[in-house]
């Protein structure tokens, strides 16, 4: 079994990593700026490089599309352990030439050999160390379509232009920060098992000290190549025989077994499409609160649990009790979605139900504002039934990878993206494409290993069908105009941070800054709540609450766009080692 959390040996390489003497190291990261104001339209994302490359998109006459897929490609070079183009994500956006919200279903998908019993063996599910480190749990990546997709229907620039910032930061090298150092040596052990990914990220078997230079050639020549032929090469052809190849038959190095095949086929990479479709729509305290509908369960969540909100009050309570109410109203909302949401070409998935006022009224009775929901909950409400009367079994939460990575951009005339993208755990698979240069994700193991939902699990693994996710990219508008954009990796945690954010901003007083950066708790129907060591748990556990420890939840951005034009740009200043966030001008 292949560990996810630091091995005795990897913790031993990151001690030598932070040991290395100051000769060793090449050069200062660059300096990140968690928030900044202006105009001419703004970028924040976890990277200063990356940030830097939308900017550069923007300034040279491209749109908010334009900066996402410069600043997302970017990542893939810089942060490739939480994106790139070997995996997919969610995007929104906000066309001001119509006023409407749009989005890209980018989700990677099961190849077309793949079954309900697939992460099983013996009738019993694999473990999930196992299943992750592998050919089996690698997806067909939608990441390189959704760019394509995005750029064609709303950009003013090419893929040619939008991938070459990324291309020169692979070829000419990134400083290597901390976070990076860290979590190379975090899954070092099972990167040193492919000889594609120890020679690109342990150099001479170790991780790359802080402030080295990480270089990426291979990746530069795979940028060169979808901007010289386009998309297709991804998807058929030699790229598309190696990807599938890779996740086929896993590159390991001598000695090394166990680790599964995949089933992808080239095939499947010719097949894959990028879903149009329309947005999750909750109103909220008379804004419009738009998100991603399923594949991922972001939008129906996270409109839920407003709605669960609205009818609570909030804005009007004490602290205390609104951080309550969005904890039991997380609850209902998590218990609800896992009884019910999947992919919808595969399973009923009711989303006009789980977003109507009606149906969070009758969950949101449920809330007692003297003591805790006993978590987990039941979803549903019986037909015609009342407060009090659920349905089906208690739906906690499975395991979600805390990976992935978001993006907010916006321009000069008005467009704002929300991108969240991502390549599962953090470093997916662990397996790089050979003389490619990109890692290849881990995304089926967010389906359900065996089922969980007494006979109805909606997110079992079937041909063709995206896995269920918590990406939630949202856009919120007032007066019919974009108001804020957030969004926040940490796989279900991610939820749990957008609404936090959202709470904190819109009905605890807080400016965006401090509302990204104010501790938080997530409660996703299970039965204690995780929490930072900064959360004040006192009080809400005299009410019932339980919570458990967690080092870190969500890593957000967002984007307020203020009167005259001015948008306030913001990133996390701690976590993952804070975020960076930049403006086109910071005069008129």
């Amino acid at each position: 079994m292949r560990p996810l959390v630091p091995s005795t040996a990897a913790a031993a390489l990151l001690l030598t990593a932070l040991a290395a003497p100051p000769a060793a190291r090449a050069s200062v990261p660059p300096a990140k700026t968690p928030v900044a104001e202006g105009y001419g339209g703004a970028v924040a994302t976890v990277d200063a490089d990356a940030t830097a490359a939308g900017l550069s998109a923007l300034r040279a006459g491209g749109n908010a599309v334009d900066a996402a897929v410069a600043a997302a490609a970017a990542l893939g070079v810089t942060e490739p352990y939480s994106a790139g183009v070997g995996g997919g994500g969610y995007l929104l956006y906000y066309e001001p030439r119509t006023h409407r919200v749009l989005t890209l279903d980018g989700r990677e998908t099961a190849p077309r050999a793949m079954g309900p019993t697939a992460f099983t063996e013996d009738g019993k599910p694999l473990a999930f160390a196992d299943a992750v480190t592998s050919g089996l749990s690698v997806g067909v990546p939608g990441t390189p379509a959704t760019w394509d997709t995005a750029l064609r229907l709303w950009g003013r620039r090419s893929l040619g232009q939008a991938l070459a910032p990324a291309t020169a930061i692979a070829r000419q090298g990134f400083v290597v920060d901390q976070t990076f150092a860290t979590q190379t040596a975090s899954n070092a052990a099972r990167f040193a098992e492919f000889p594609s990914t120890s020679a690109l990220y342990l150099p001479g078997g170790q991780p790359p000290v802080v402030g080295s230079l990480q270089r990426n050639p291979d990746l530069a020549a795979t940028y060169d190549l979808l901007a010289r032929k386009g998309i297709s090469a991804f998807y058929t052809g030699a790229l598309a025989h190696d990807v599938a190849t890779t996740a086929q038959h896993p590159p390991v190095a001598a000695g090394v077994t166990g680790v599964r095949p995949g089933l992808m086929t080239t095939a499947d990479l010719a097949a894959y499409a990028v879903r149009r479709q329309a947005p999750t729509l909750v109103r909220y305290e008379g804004l419009d609160v738009y998100g991603i509908a399923p594949s991922s369960s972001g939008g129906t969540t996270v409109g839920e649990a407003l709605n669960i909100l609205e009818r609570q009050g909030v804005k009007d309570l004490a602290p205390t009790q609104q951080l309550h109410r969005y904890l039991d109203a997380s609850a209902l909302a998590f218990a609800d979605r896992n009884r019910l949401v999947g992919d919808p070409a595969y399973v009923r998935v009711p989303e006009r139900r789980l977003l109507s006022q009606a149906w969070a009224d009758k969950r949101s009775c449920l809330i007692s504002p003297d003591r805790a929901l006993v978590t987990p909950v039941t979803s549903g409400i019986a037909p015609g039934g009342t407060c009090g009367s659920p349905v089906g079994v208690a739906s906690p939460t499975g395991y979600e990878g805390t990976s992935t990575t978001h993006l907010v951009t916006s321009d000069r005339w008005g467009g704002v993206v929300s991108y969240t993208l991502t390549i599962e755990q953090t470093g997916g698979s662990g397996i790089v494409v050979p003389h490619r240069g990109f890692l290849l994700n881990n995304e089926l193991t967010d389906f359900s290993f065996t089922d969980t939902q007494g006979g109805h699990d909606p997110n079992l693994p079937a041909p063709g069908k995206r896995p269920r996710s918590s990406i939630s990219p949202t856009i919120v508008l007032r007066h019919h105009r974009p108001f804020l954009a957030v969004g926040s990796p940490g796989g279900a945690t991610i939820i749990t941070t957008v609404l936090q954010v959202l709470l904190g901003r819109l009905d605890q007083g807080l400016t965006l800054p401090q509302a990204i950066a104010a501790p938080r708790a997530s409660q996703r129907n299970t039965a204690a709540a995780d929490a930072e060591a900064g959360f004040d748990t006192a009080a809400l556990e005299a009410l019932g609450h339980r919570f458990a420890p967690s080092p870190e939840i969500g890593a957000a951005v967002g984007l307020e766009l203020e009167p005259g034009g001015r948008v306030l740009a913001a990133a996390e200043p701690v976590r993952r080692g804070g975020g960076a966030a930049g403006v086109v001008s910071t005069t008129r």
